[in-house]
Formats: structure tokens, C-alpha cells, sequence
């Protein structure tokens, strides 16, 4: 295993900014490889007490090999930081994107949702549960695929049936905000929201404060705007359900007619294109 220091790099410009840390593009000095470098500061990991989670993070993702998520190949520290070497996903965050569009049409959701049930079953086969899918920790690949970026949450199944509150509200499902336990049903959940989010441009549970959030989560309420086709809504109903059990499968999910008929493999990106040119470096 190669012991790596920052000597190993030329840094690039910044390509995002974390909570305890930045993101920057950067570039292997010897076989001139591109990448992403997350430089972590360990001061503010402590102060948050997260070391254990970002240990698991790393032992979970760098044992990860599949094309729709995004490779960790290496980390290393010093006295102040740790730096995460991961592979650069040049189309940047999906959330970018949806926010640029609007919404997504049914045949990008169906393609995204192909490539992103297709890696949850994945990580479900080798006992992890996601339990953060959320457009902010979708990234896009070359050819526009999507690659599941952030991993901070997950944990190994079967052992830890687990009830701790983490993630973001509005793709929490009700056996979390209850406090029940859960297992890797929860993503499937995560995976309904998400379609309604492409295809509705907002979350099905959004509203004005965490409380009605809570209950209309717990209550399994919302409605479709129009634009929302027949197939759309009878995907995001059968995996918003209350009870984990009566959740669609996730094989199920690719299998589904919808996904199955709109589904295409590189998704086209919306009309309003940014002129940004992908591939400038720093």
C-alpha cells in the first residue's frame, strides 16, 4: 500500500466546500491522474466528535467497486488534517443540476434511478445501508452517470439494527423519526422521495418548520403536482410506505414498468446548458 503525503499532488481549484472541510481538484504528480482531494480539518472533526464516523466512512467506501459510486483510493494525514483521495466526478452535484432545471423529465428520473437502485443493491448485497440519499450527495461522472458520493452515514447491517437520528428530514422515513429501529429498507424509502424530488422539483414532506415535516412524514401526506406522470406516482407510492416491509424491493424498482420504458443510458442534460467548459483545470 502506498504511503501518500500532500508532496504526492498538485492542487487544483476548489470544487466544493464540506462542513469540515474543502474539496479540491487535483492531480497525481507522477502518473498525472486526475482527482478530487477532501481535506478534512481534524480540530473541527473532533469538536464535532465525528472521527468514528468519518473512520467508517472510509473503511466502508474504499471497499466499494461499482460504476455508480464514486472510488475513495486512498487517504492520509497530518498533525492537522486528513485527506481523502477520491475520484473526480467532472459534471459536479446532481443537486446543481436539478436546481438549474427545475425538476427532471421521466426519462433522466428512470435513468437515475436505474443507476442509483442498481447501486444500492450493490451496497445492500454487501450489508451496507446508505440511509443519506439526497441530491447534495449525488455527484455526475464523465457521461453524465450519477455516482453516490457521500457516505458519512451508512453503517454495516447486521449487527447494528440501528435508531440514531441522522440524515436530512426531509428524506428521513417514519421508523426514523419515530426512533423505531431500521435496516436497509430505509434507503428504499429515500429512493421514493428522490423520484418525486426529480420529477416534482421539491420534496414530497417539504413545509415550513421540522414539526409539520415530522408529522407528515409519520402521516405519509403529500400530493402530486400535475406534471407527475401515472407511472411516477405509482413508483413513489409503493415505496412511500409507513411499513418497511411494504416497501417495494429494490430489484423490484428496476424491474418497475416505468423505469423499465423510460429509462435510456446516458441521461440527456436540460436545455438551459451552462457554457462552463468541464475539463479546465484549477
Amino acid at each position: 500500500m502506498k504511503r501518500w503525503t500532500l508532496d504526492n499532488f498538485d492542487i487544483g481549484r476548489p470544487l466544493g466546500k464540506g462542513k469540515f472541510g474543502n474539496v479540491y481538484l487535483a492531480r497525481e504528480r507522477q502518473t498525472k491522474f486526475i482527482l478530487a482531494l477532501k481535506v478534512l480539518f481534524k480540530k473541527q472533526l473532533e469538536k464535532a466528535g465525528v472521527e468514528h464516523q468519518l473512520r467508517r466512512e472510509v473503511e466502508i467506501q474504499s471497499h466499494l467497486r461499482h460504476p455508480n459510486i464514486l472510488r475513495l483510493y486512498g487517504y492520509f494525514h497530518d498533525a492537522s488534517r486528513v485527506y481523502l483521495i477520491l475520484e473526480f466526478a467532472p459534471k459536479g452535484e446532481l443537486y446543481s443540476e436539478l436546481q438549474r432545471c427545475g425538476h427532471f423529465d421521466d426519462q433522466r428520473t428512470a435513468t437515475y434511478i436505474t443507476e442509483l437502485a442498481d447501486a444500492l443493491h450493490y451496497c445492500h448485497s454487501k450489508k451496507v445501508i446508505h440511509r443519506d440519499i439526497k441530491p447534495e450527495n449525488l455527484l455526475l461522472g464523465a457521461n453524465g452517470e450519477l455516482k453516490i458520493a457521500d457516505f458519512g452515514w451508512s453503517v454495516h447491517t447486521p449487527s447494528s439494527r440501528r435508531s440514531t437520528l441522522c440524515g436530512t428530514l426531509d428524506y428521513l422515513p417514519p421508523e426514523m423519526i419515530e426512533g423505531r429501529t431500521h435496516d436497509e429498507k430505509v434507503d428504499l424509502w429515500s429512493l421514493g422521495v428522490l423520484i418525486y424530488e426529480f420529477l416534482a422539483g421539491k420534496p414530497p414532506f417539504e413545509s415550513k418548520g421540522h414539526e409539520e415535516t415530522y408529522r407528515r412524514i409519520s402521516k405519509v401526506e403529500f400530493s402530486y403536482p400535475t406534471r407527475v406522470s401515472p407511472g411516477g406516482r405509482d413508483l413513489i407510492g409503493k415505496l412511500l410506505k409507513h411499513n418497511p416491509l411494504q416497501r417495494l424491493p429494490i430489484l423490484d424498482v428496476l424491474s418497475h414498468p416505468w423505469v423499465v420504458e423510460h429509462s435510456i443510458k446516458t441521461p440527456q442534460r436540460c436545455q438551459a446548458q451552462d457554457s462552463r467548459s468541464e475539463d479546465s483545470w484549477r
